[in-house]
């Protein structure tokens, strides 16, 4: 790392600590040429690969926009959008790759929006997934329903499959 002092093309990191759930590494460094220390921050890109091919930053709060907007109306705080958020960015990154498809950002997010709020997850999922009819929302309504463990004793049996079936 080069020495933004002196220019030095060199340094020695002195310590070395994980931030943001380990997402960054901040690195205290020294310059063996003029002594003088700095700080670095270490970040991995996580890149998402548009549909046209283009590739940008995954942004937390592009997450965050889309989802509000199938959340307008539902009882949903900010802090609900921002933990759906951080769980859709841990998604993506533990697949460990550098490049992800926008594709399987869509499908990380699903998943915790259906825990969040169900009318916000058919919302979504309408757009998500390019329901073309009403028949596509009854399609999505009875799976919603076959994947929800029932609230009441005298359910009927459709009501009572096991989540994941």
């Amino acid at each position: 790392m080069r020495c933004p002092f002196c220019r030095f093309p060199d340094s020695r990191v002195i310590d070395s600590r994980e931030v943001d759930d380990g997402q960054t590494i901040r690195r205290r460094r020294t310059c063996p040429e003029c002594s003088r220390r700095f700080t670095t921050v270490e970040e991995a890109v996580l890149a998402v690969v548009k549909r046209s091919g283009a590739t940008e930053p995954f942004s937390r709060a592009k997450v965050i926009v889309g989802v509000r907007r199938a959340c307008q109306g539902r009882p949903v705080g900010e802090d609900a959008l921002a933990l759906l958020a951080q769980q859709v960015e841990d998604t993506v990154r533990a697949s460990g790759a550098a490049e992800i498809p926008s594709q399987e950002i869509g499908l990380a997010i699903l998943g915790p929006l259906r825990s969040l709020d169900e009318v916000a997850y058919l919302r979504f999922a309408s757009v998500y997934r390019s329901f073309e009819s009403a028949d596509d929302f009854a399609a999505e309504i009875a799976a919603l329903r076959a994947g929800r463990i029932p609230a009441t004793v005298g359910a009927a049996p459709d009501d009572a499959a096991p989540p994941g079936s």
